[in-house]
């Protein structure tokens, strides 16, 4: 059985928090259609273009969105590879988890506790 619960690193750490956001989660889902600028992603909020900037912020200090120049405009981008570090950190821990419980069930079911 694979030991791989182990907690993760402070890039890790810091993407999780910054996704624990619902705004934070929105941008990323935004971004994954493609780059766009501050006043472009404020656009469908309620929200102030400062606070978008804000919440972007967060997201470039994590590694999950940069931000260039092209001109007069800064669009963000998500950073797949980043996210996709994120995804298998869960693939993994779901992994240790369904080889625990195929353990455990077999545990019971030689014991004759499953049926």
């Amino acid at each position: 059985m694979s030991t791989l619960l182990v907690a993760p690193g402070p890039d890790l750490d810091s993407a999780f928090a910054a996704l624990s956001d619902p705004v934070r989660r929105a941008l990323v889902t935004r971004l994954a259609q493609g780059d766009a600028t501050v006043g472009e992603l404020a656009e469908p909020f309620d929200l102030t273009p400062q606070a978008i900037s804000h919440h972007v912020g967060v997201l470039r200090r994590c590694g999950l969105v940069e931000q260039r120049r092209e001109g007069t405009r800064r669009p963000c981008r998500l950073k797949v590879d980043q996210l996709s570090l994120l995804g298998t950190w869960i693939d993994d821990q779901r992994r240790v988890w369904d080889d625990r419980l195929d353990a455990l069930e077999q545990h019971l079911t030689d014991d004759g506790a499953v049926r």
